[in-house]
């Protein structure tokens, strides 16, 4: 019917619904499950309700709720949920920027407007592709585990860069970087996958961070603390001027 709310997925009524747990979240779920119902089978409850309360963390942690994602070509949207710490003009990645062999070409060089993405324990950790296109390059680095709010963060930890290419040829290359706690980045998507903005790419365990390089000219569209929800919030419209560094126009 004309005019009928629709939930994400295209039918129904739009309604609140209790969010998923992803699969790579469900085996530690079970484990701590486990680990409680046994505890708790022997009578040690001083240590089964602290891991039942921690069943119910990992299984928060892993949640995967529905998003609902801005339609337009313009737009760029956050590929993940928390905080905005840093925004800044730099360099992008040399592995985003260098020929990698492919054929393919890369992020141009010169500085570009990065917008960090802090991601607290307590964000959904599911990372979504910013933009809708062919997945051009997906490069891991090893690196170390520092305070992924730290700005040298997106230099120095274990870090892994995807770029994502639309059919006019318009490019966007984003980093998941792994943080203090985070010790695994877990991807979705290989070279040559094709992909809707707001899709699920990956996640990154236990707090963490995502760097999204804006292209040339294009400047955010939210502010130092503000925070925002991966597959939902603007960023950005390509070519548009907006906010940067807390100043609105």
């Amino acid at each position: 019917m004309s005019g009928e709310i629709t939930d994400n997925r295209g039918r129904g009524d739009a309604a609140w619904h209790w969010p998923s747990v992803h699969p790579e979240g469900r085996k530690f779920g079970v484990i701590a499950a486990a680990v409680a119902a046994l505890f708790a089978f022997m009578a040690w409850e001083t240590l089964a309700w602290p891991i039942g309360f921690l069943t119910l963390g990992v299984l928060a942690f892993f949640r995967d709720p529905l998003r609902v994602t801005p339609q337009g070509d313009r737009f760029v949207v956050s590929p993940a949920d928390g905080l905005i710490t840093l925004i800044q003009k730099v360099d992008p990645p040399r592995e985003l920027v260098l020929d990698d062999g492919t054929g393919t070409a890369g992020l141009p060089a010169g500085p570009v407007t990065r917008v960090s993405i802090f991601m607290s324990v307590f964000d959904v950790h599911i990372n979504r592709a910013p933009i809708g296109g062919t997945v051009r390059r997906v490069v891991y680095i090893p690196g170390r585990f520092m305070n992924a709010d730290l700005d040298k963060a997106s230099d120095e930890n274990e870090r892994q860069h995807i770029l994502i290419e639309r059919a006019d040829g318009q490019r966007i290359g984003f980093t998941q970087i792994a943080g203090l706690v985070a010790r695994r980045i877990v991807p979705f998507v290989k070279p040559g996958d094709i992909l809707a903005a707001g899709q699920r790419v990956g996640l990154i365990r236990f707090g963490s961070r995502v760097d999204v390089y804006l292209p040339e000219g294009t400047e955010p569209r939210v502010l130092l603390g503000q925070r925002v929800i991966a597959g939902e919030t603007i960023l950005a419209e390509i070519g548009q001027q907006g906010l940067i560094e807390g100043v609105s126009q």
